[in-house]
């Protein structure tokens, strides 16, 4: 296949969704990819509509994933899908991810991965019974400044890690939104589409991910305070939580959707023995270098002395903004190199393999179930369990 793009099929994210548009600019940005199937609603209308919008054939627009799956995996090698990339809701992932395996193909999917915990754990078997690839959607970890940010911290320049600061406030959820019709706030506060965490689910589980992958540490204790703000709302939409890591480092986490006025600067900063570093969305291409004796140093993407993880994501000369659609690209482009490499029985490039996967996957759930059981608990600090 070493001539050909990588077939994809898109369960979910039609005309009326926001994140399929997304991924579709994403997957579209290297050529790599080309979108040849989809069941992208629930809506039968809106399924056709869409479909036909895409210009797929007519013989692979489909109304429901069950029957997309089953058909595709009987078409011959030259026309068959390579792999599916799931982006439904929350409660929508497990079944069709599960299918997808079955059926031989490969899975991008939306975060959080699963809708619980178990479920994850399932999938991670289907996984590894399979011996098939799987991409999770863990978006900020595509951003070339944050991949700096990691190797520079794996460089051990700063010494010893001490503390983790990690945020993310959005407003958008200040008021009753849900209550206007509005489809993305309504499925992301009703528990039954979502699962049992409203902010702490949709963008917690982003700032706990950019954490632990920055740092490279993991979450062994949680201290949480998770509160619903907006009167009649069912899920959480503010929270923070004490963290604190391996080796003894301590951190701290905050998720809110009431922040008025905020839209999604997430942000991090990580402090050692000798400096510290800062990166935040809203100045995606800097990241901040600071010590303890010497001036602040300004990492900026396209310049020529970044680590090779770092250059690999970048894609445009210094000074020329990259953004959210760029990261988002890197995470399928390295999915899709990943991909054409094994398939082709070829080594992957360790820049390549560097996307987030089903073990990310399942530490976001662990984070969901284990911040809201410290947050309803009145023993505050509670073992991180997986």
């Amino acid at each position: 296949m070493k001539n050909r793009k990588l077939r994809m099929a898109m369960i979910g994210g039609g005309k009326d969704a926001f994140i399929g548009a997304v991924h579709r600019l994403a997957f579209n940005m290297d050529g790599q990819v080309q979108l040849v199937a989809g069941a992208l609603s629930i809506r039968p209308e809106v399924a056709i509509e869409s479909g036909q919008e895409l210009f797929l054939d007519e013989d692979r627009i489909y109304t429901d994933y069950k029957t997309m799956l089953e058909k595709e995996a009987t078409m011959p090698a030259d026309k068959r899908i390579d792999f599916v990339s799931i982006v439904t809701p929350n409660f929508a992932h497990f079944d069709p991810a599960m299918m997808a395996l079955d059926k031989g193909f490969h899975v991008v999917i939306e975060k959080p991965i699963t809708f619980s915990l178990d479920e994850a754990k399932q999938l991670k078997a289907k996984l590894e019974q399979t011996g098939l690839t799987l991409l999770l959607c863990h978006t900020y970890t595509g951003y070339p400044m944050v991949k700096q940010a990691k190797r520079f911290l794996q460089s051990g320049a700063l010494g010893k890690i001490r503390k983790v600061y990690v945020e993310y406030p959005q407003g958008w959820l200040s008021t009753s939104l849900e209550k206007t019709g509005q489809a993305q706030a309504a499925w992301r506060t009703d528990p039954k589409r979502s699962g049992k965490a409203g902010s702490m689910g949709d963008i917690g589980t982003h700032a706990f991910n950019l954490a632990e992958y920055v740092t490279g540490l993991q979450v062994e204790s949680i201290c949480a305070d998770i509160n619903t703000i907006v009167e009649g709302r069912m899920l959480d939409d503010d929270g923070a939580a004490f963290l604190k890591f391996n080796n003894g480092v301590s951190g701290v986490l905050m998720a809110t959707q009431i922040a008025a006025g905020e839209e999604n600067n997430v942000k991090i900063r990580v402090y050692g023995e000798k400096g510290g570093i800062e990166w935040k969305q809203e100045d995606a291409n800097t990241l901040l270098v600071k010590w303890l004796d010497k001036p602040t140093e300004i990492y900026r993407a396209g310049s020529g002395y970044l680590d090779s993880f770092a250059k690999h994501n970048c894609r445009t000369p210094a000074g020329h903004p990259e953004g959210y659609l760029e990261a988002f690209a890197n995470l399928y482009r390295n999915f899709a190199l990943t991909l054409r490499a094994r398939i082709n029985g070829e080594t992957a490039q360790a820049e390549w393999l560097d996307f987030p996967g089903v073990e990310e996957g399942i530490r976001g759930m662990a984070f969901i179930e284990n911040v809201i059981a410290s947050g309803q608990a009145e023993k505050k600090w509670i073992d991180f369990t997986v």
